[in-house]
């Protein structure tokens, strides 16, 4: 196939063979994570902005590295200390910053669809870090690609993904990206951040992680978003780590070769045990590396990379 894509706003219009294109572009991308040498020059002389106006570890550095490992100039953008404390506008900021001719915007904003305003108003390529509660797509393909690389494949595979499912913009993403590969998905936590509109995306819906957790391949445990939350969803941390915290017993529950996801970071000790989040089952290290392969993936397709899959 060939990419014709100028943005990545989201996942949920990507074909599954889009899809796969990224994942096999992301496996030559691990290649060169590999060598001694960890850098190409397919992305000399382009510049990729990293626009943050949210707290971020592991996507912003992944963007930062993925972009120089690829030889492209990378900024770094900080709402904190920009003129956006003065007043300035999301749209004037990104005309100002497109005026310095970069390839490609990378943006994270607390506002869902700030990404797609953002490709309506400017001409450079703009990725979606995450917005709001809509979606996070690069957290979903690097989900994907962590299963993949662990599994073999997804399709068939029982994924239970447990937590605030409400304000969380990864698991709308993971529902793409898993779901359009052909995974069985459950959706488990609190009544109060379930949304029954989710049953209409083809996966199970349950209240009781035991159910979800039987049998289940892979377990995708989320964090709690309090920074989000504007009403009291359930009685207290201890209360909701009680019923929806993963811990040896109820992983037991699931197949013997399951392994634990979490997008991070962790509250240790309320969605996940201490012991889970560093056993042999763990991949979240593991997402982490598959990240940085992703995302130089995306980047190479967005700012010119070869565009004809080999």
């Amino acid at each position: 196939m060939e990419w014709r894509r100028r943005h990545v706003l989201g996942l949920y219009d990507f074909r599954p063979e889009e899809i796969e294109f990224v994942v096999d572009t992301a496996r030559s991308m691990e290649e060169v994570l590999t060598r001694d040498i960890k850098k190409v020059p397919a992305l000399r002389g382009k510049t990729v902005v990293n626009l943050f106006f949210e707290a971020s570890t592991r996507t912003r550095t992944s963007f930062e590295m993925a972009g120089k490992r690829l030889s492209a100039d990378v900024v770094n953008f900080s709402s904190s200390t920009s003129s956006i404390t003065k007043g300035e506008t999301l749209l004037d900021t990104a005309r100002n910053i497109e005026a310095m001719k970069p390839s490609v915007i990378v943006i994270r904003h607390a506002a869902s669809g700030a990404p797609h305003f953002l490709s309506r108003h400017v001409s450079c390529s703009i990725v979606n870090a995450g917005d709001g509660a809509n979606e996070h797509p690069t957290q979903g393909l690097l989900d994907l690609y962590t299963i993949l690389k662990a599994k073999g494949s997804v399709a068939g595979r029982k994924i239970a993904i447990v937590g605030d499912i409400l304000h969380s913009r990864v698991v709308r993403s993971d529902l793409h990206s898993l779901g359009k590969m052909g995974a069985k998905l459950w959706l488990c936590g609190p009544a109060t951040l379930l949304p029954r509109e989710m049953g209409r995306t083809g996966a199970t819906l349950t209240c009781d992680i035991r159910e979800a957790v039987k049998d289940a391949d892979v377990v995708i445990m989320l964090r709690i978003q309090l920074e989000r939350q504007k009403t009291a969803y359930f009685p207290s941390l201890r209360e909701y780590s009680r019923m929806y915290g993963l811990n040896r017993s109820v992983f037991s529950l699931a197949k013997e070769d399951a392994v634990i996801m979490h997008p991070g970071p962790i509250n240790r000790g309320i969605e996940l045990s201490d012991d889970l989040a560093d056993c042999g089952n763990s991949l979240v290290l593991r997402q982490v590396e598959s990240g940085v392969a992703v995302r130089m993936a995306i980047l190479y397709l967005l700012a010119g990379g070869s565009h004809a899959a080999h």
